[in-house]
């Protein structure tokens, strides 16, 4: 659905449902200025809805992993704070980089990005006390409602607030939603492509380019927002195109540079470390992560399909890189904005076409949530009734597969 051309303070989705702006009353007087806090506070109010349920269905999840956990006598703490990949980011954050690339695989940590790490190690120094990986499950929680608030606000933007509600409500329903409150970088990196997304649609490209280079040195697929950031900031000077415009043309290059500044800095700092140009490169190919437009993926798919009875975690794990195929078509029929279509493009291109591990791409995509908004806007326009219902049964699914994704899953999720 295409939206309107803008500027940076007054844009406004035309697609988007018409709401009386903040700063008026309903009788048309002007109120008087609000602060920064103020505005934070009055989009907070507006966002509550969306936060709260968004807290219900992981609370649920929650409680669903802890009893199961308790009857198979496992620690919820261990698998939330210190289980596989939250190890290699608490390793990282007290210890730091291997500087040499070594032959094993699987087992050189330049693979992990520094941003969550680095934040862990300042949540150590600040809480001492903490135990082991609290401040990375810490950062994780604040995040995932972050995230939320920003999933919120891209759909409230383009399709009104029911519309928002429901969008946050299913990402934080996915099959996988419960790495959401681990030590995992899920929650930061959705946080930050949310809010630079948000910004993009409405023209702060500034603002937008500095998150996606915070994305950038947060996970590898940051190059895929940095892409559509840039991209997007670029042609919006043409004034040809269905995006955003800054009365400012400097900004949106300035914005366009800003944005893969965070990859190619970790990519670059990692070649420099270990002496050789395609040091990243090399690291990856020792976590057998090369690009090989999806030739393993079909292999595993069709793998699978002759097991009589595959593992749930891989059927589950295949059912949702479909599903996400399925979803990215739709957006594209439903003339989604550009920088969203870009960016969900770009996350599919990699994760689907990389020759990596399998198990674990239902996560990678997590970032994905504008993939969901063709389910978001179907729920917000039916009945209540429907709408609760569904996004119950969701909730109740991804509880589910949370606790079957850390105890019944013999590998990292």
């Amino acid at each position: 659905m295409p939206y309107g051309i803008s500027d940076s303070s007054t844009a406004t989705a035309t697609a988007a449902p018409s709401r009386v702006p903040p700063s008026r009353s309903p009788g048309g007087v002007a109120r008087p200025p609000a602060g920064f806090g103020g505005r934070v506070a009055r989009a907070l109010r507006h966002a509550s809805p969306a936060l709260l349920a968004y807290a219900a269905v992981r609370v649920l999840g929650l409680l669903v992993l802890t009893e199961w956990a308790h009857r198979e006598h496992r620690g919820v703490r261990h698998l939330l704070m210190r289980s596989w990949d939250c190890d290699w980011y608490l390793k990282i954050a007290a210890h730091g980089y291997t500087d040499t690339l070594g032959t094993r695989i699987d087992a050189n940590n330049l693979a992990f990005f520094p941003l969550h790490p680095m934040l862990v190690r300042a949540g150590d120094t600040l809480f001492p006390w903490l135990p082991r990986g609290a401040a990375g499950l810490g950062i994780a929680l604040v995040c995932s409602f972050l995230a939320a608030w920003g999933i919120f606000a891209v759909g409230d933007r383009l399709y009104g607030r029911r519309a928002g509600v429901v969008l946050a409500v299913l990402w934080g329903s996915l099959p996988v939603a419960l790495v959401q409150w681990m030590g995992y970088t899920e929650s930061l990196f959705t946080a930050l492509t949310a809010w630079s997304l948000y910004a993009v649609l409405t023209g702060r490209y500034m603002w937008a380019g500095s998150l996606a280079a915070l994305a950038g040195l947060t996970r590898p697929t940051g190059v895929a927002l940095a892409a559509a950031v840039s991209v997007t900031a670029l042609l919006s000077l043409w004034g040809r195109f269905s995006v955003p415009r800054s009365p400012h043309p400097l900004r949106p290059v300035l914005g366009a540079l800003l944005a893969p500044l965070g990859w190619l800095a970790y990519v670059a700092w990692v070649g420099l470390r270990l002496g050789r140009w395609d040091g990243y490169f090399a690291v990856q190919k020792l976590w057998r992560n090369d690009w090989d437009g999806g030739v393993e993926t079909l292999r595993r798919m069709q793998g699978l399909l002759v097991v009589e009875r595959p593992p749930l975690f891989l059927a589950m794990v295949t059912a949702t890189l479909l599903g996400a195929v399925v979803l990215f078509a739709l957006c594209a029929g439903d003339g989604q904005p550009v920088p969203l279509l870009l960016f969900t493009g770009l996350l599919l291109l990699i994760v689907l076409g990389s020759s990596g591990v399998y198990f674990p791409r239902a996560r990678f995509l997590l970032p994905g949530f504008p993939l969901l908004l063709p389910l978001a806007v179907t729920l917000a326009r039916a009945r209540t009734r429907v709408t609760v219902t569904v996004l119950t049964a969701a909730a109740l699914g991804s509880a589910a597969s949370g606790g079957h994704m850390l105890l019944a899953w013999l590998g990292p999720p």
